[in-house]
């Protein structure tokens, strides 16, 4: 069954603390060309009839993300998409 997916990230001129702390990790791993990490989040939503990217849209603007320092994208993936590789 598709669903949608929003994904929510701290808009570009708004200090991420967390992201920032990751990328200060980094080099404690071995890890040493990554210029800047941002963190976000990524919700799901699965419609019990077909997925509406519109009222998605409306659901992210209104409840899921804070438009004054966030923004967000909505897409529509197939479950086969939404599985990840696990370690």
């Amino acid at each position: 069954m598709p669903r949608v997916v929003v994904d929510v990230m701290l808009k570009p001129e708004i200090l991420d603390p967390q992201g920032q702390a990751v990328a200060n990790a980094l080099p404690r791993l071995g890890v040493s060309d990554v210029a800047s990490v941002r963190i976000g989040r990524r919700i799901e939503i699965e419609f019990t009839g077909e997925p509406d990217l519109d009222r998605a849209r409306e659901i992210a603007d209104k409840l899921l993300a804070n438009p004054v320092i966030e923004d967000f994208t909505v897409r529509l993936v197939e479950a086969d998409d939404a599985v990840e590789a696990r370690p």
